[in-house]
This record gives structure tokens, sequence and C-alpha cells, in this order.
């Protein structure tokens, strides 16, 4: 089996790499990624991409298509994944996370792939005040991120598939430990808040759901997808992935934390204005598709991960919020020093990010 994943050099990339690599001993295991987060590293260990097979550097936008010549499965990974990431690079946002990934999946529909994993978001529900968001209920993407995660579903569903299975794995929120770890999560955050300062300060009301879902549950859930035959739910099938015990208020979080982390002291905007970014989500259908792969981690082991990953790390960071474990300050920080377009392309060193380029790595 020749497996590719892009945008393995992310934050949920190293968990999917060392579980398949685990699960599959014997695999072709093939890496692909710009490497815009390649120096996030938040291990002293090896370099998570010593479980591949090979890595290829590379613009998803310019995945050549000789790369998925016997490719089995593909896992995309490849994003702009959050909401203020999309805002500030809302072009490149839909040229990477909805053009190109059509483009891959188009790609690889013509070299034979038999199944195409698209790592997709409950974020496209959006605001939804009444009850939890099921798989055929009406989308309210409310963000750059959010829409291309929507219309990518979309194009996926009409396109021609032949005989390959398509996979929307709409992820719960991320969190937990890893080898590049994201402090930008609402989970992270406050562990990283607690560890830093001793106070988790929210700046919500906390009444707002977000469902979690811990990157070693996704990656399982991702195995699962490489794996799915038709005969489970479709040839194309969108899915809402994590567990329904994993739909919390944002305060419950914090105070999980707080409870998890001695003398840390939580504050709640009890006079904030309604958070739009508000939804419970209904997992049923992945656990009846999924049995054996439910998530396992809970809230408290997610978070217990997290204050040992940080702690080992010696992280004390009170201004951690404007440092490179938050994605978008890398990136903001790379276009400041012409090392990035505003359309997310390396530079070669001494060019201007004015100037017309191409780059492949």
């Amino acid at each position: 089996m020749r497996l590719l994943i892009t945008g393995n050099m992310g934050y949920v990339g190293p968990a999917v790499v060392a579980h398949l690599r685990h699960r599959f001993p014997d695999c072709e295991l093939l890496g692909y990624d710009s490497g815009l987060f390649a120096g996030n590293l938040s291990t002293s260990g090896p370099l998570p991409e010593t479980r591949l097979n090979a890595q290829h550097f590379g613009d998803v936008r310019d995945l050549p298509a000789e790369l998925l010549q016997g490719v089995t499965a593909i896992v995309h990974l490849a994003a702009i994944s959050n909401d203020p990431m999309g805002n500030r690079f809302e072009a490149a946002t839909d040229e990477i996370n909805r053009i190109a990934s059509v483009r891959l999946a188009t790609l690889a529909r013509e070299a034979g792939v038999r199944s195409f994993v698209y790592a997709s978001s409950c974020s496209v529900y959006g605001f939804a005040e009444s009850g939890a968001r099921r798989e055929n209920d009406a989308l309210n993407p409310l963000t750059a991120y959010a829409r291309s995660k929507a219309m990518t579903e979309d194009a996926l569903s009409q396109m021609e598939q032949e005989d390959m299975t398509v996979s929307s794995l709409r992820f719960a929120t991320a969190c937990g430990m890893s080898d590049r770890v994201r402090l930008d999560l609402v989970l992270n955050d406050f562990v990283a808040c607690a560890l830093a300062s001793g106070e988790i300060t929210v700046l919500s009301d906390g009444t707002p759901w977000r469902p979690l879902i811990d990157i070693r549950d996704m990656a399982r859930a991702i195995e699962w997808a490489i794996l799915r035959v038709p005969e489970q739910g479709g040839r194309v099938l969108k899915i809402n992935v994590g567990a329904d015990d994993g739909n919390h208020r944002v305060k419950d979080l914090a105070n999980a934390v707080a409870a998890a982390v001695p003398r840390t002291s939580v504050s709640i905007n009890t006079a904030a204005p309604v958070d739009s970014r508000s939804y419970r989500v209904d997992f049923s259908l992945y656990q009846r598709l999924a049995p054996n792969h439910q998530p396992r981690v809970k809230l408290g082991q997610s978070i217990e991960c997290l204050v040992t990953g940080l702690r080992d790390l010696g992280f004390a960071d009170r201004n951690f919020r404007d440092s490179d474990k938050i994605r978008l300050k890398t990136l903001s920080r790379l276009v400041a020093a012409n090392r990035l377009t505003t359309n997310l392309r390396w530079i070669p060193a001494g060019i201007a990010s004015s100037d017309p380029i191409e780059v492949k790595l």
C-alpha cells in the first residue's frame, strides 16, 4: 500500500504519520508539504518525518500528477487552517483549500487512487442555536475558512468519482499535544494560559458550544476512512467525526483546565456579546459506521498530555499569542520578512515580495 499525506508538517500531520506507520508498518508512506510550519517544532525527539519513506516539498497548488502514480490513498490535510489566517489571507485560502483540493481529487481519480480522505471541519455548521447538527442539516459557514471547506465538500460530491471512494471528515475542533503544537485552538490556548500566567481569560460569556477531538483520535478516523469501502456510507460520504460527549461549553473547558493546573483562576466576560461560533454536533453516524474507530482520548487526557508536553518544553511564555505557536504569526512574519508573498508562495532570498514568482521547493 502506498499512502500520500499532504500537509503532513502541520499540527495534525505528525500524529497521523505516527499512527499510520504503527498501523501499516510495511506501507510506503509519503509526505507532501510546502514547509510553511516546518520549523515550528515542539519536540526534542527525532523529526516526525523520519517515520516516512520520503518527504516531498512543494506547494499543494502545484502538486505534480506523477507523484500520484501507484498511490492507494491520499490523506489531504494541506490547508490554511483557521479563521484568523483565512480572514488575513482570504484569496490564498480559497486557492489552497478549495481550488487545489478539487484539482488534487481530480488528479487522484485519473491516477486510479482508491481512497481520497479530505480533512473537513464541523465549522461548516457555523452558528446553530437549537439541537446538535447532523450531516444533512443546512450549513452556515461564517468565515473564509469554513466556506472553503463547505465549498470543497460540495465540489467533491459533484465530481465523477469513478472507482475512487471520497470521505469528507467533518472533524470537531482539534486539540492535544503535537510535535508541532498550535496554541491558537481553544483547549490548547487555555492550557497555555494556565501554565504561563495561572489565569484563563474567556473572552466570551462562556456559553458557546465547541465539539472537541484529540489529534490522536483524528488519526484513528483517518485510518478508518482510508480503508472505508462504498458499502460503508456510499461512494461519497460527508461525516461528522468526534463523539457526542466531546461537545463542551467554553466555560466548562476553562474550568477543566483550571482543575488540572493548580492555582489557576478563570475569568469569564459575562457581559460579552453573543459569540456566533457556537454549535453542537451529532456524531451518531460516525458511531454507527466506525464502531471500532471511536474516539478514545477523553478531555482530561488531552489536557494532561498538553500540560506534560508544554512543561517538558519549559513553556512559560506569557506572550505566547505573539509567538510562532500561533500560526497566523508565523505567516505574518514570513510575509513581513519577504520570505512569502501575500498569496503564501515562497520567495527565494533576495527577491522582493512584489515580484511575480512561482516557487517549488
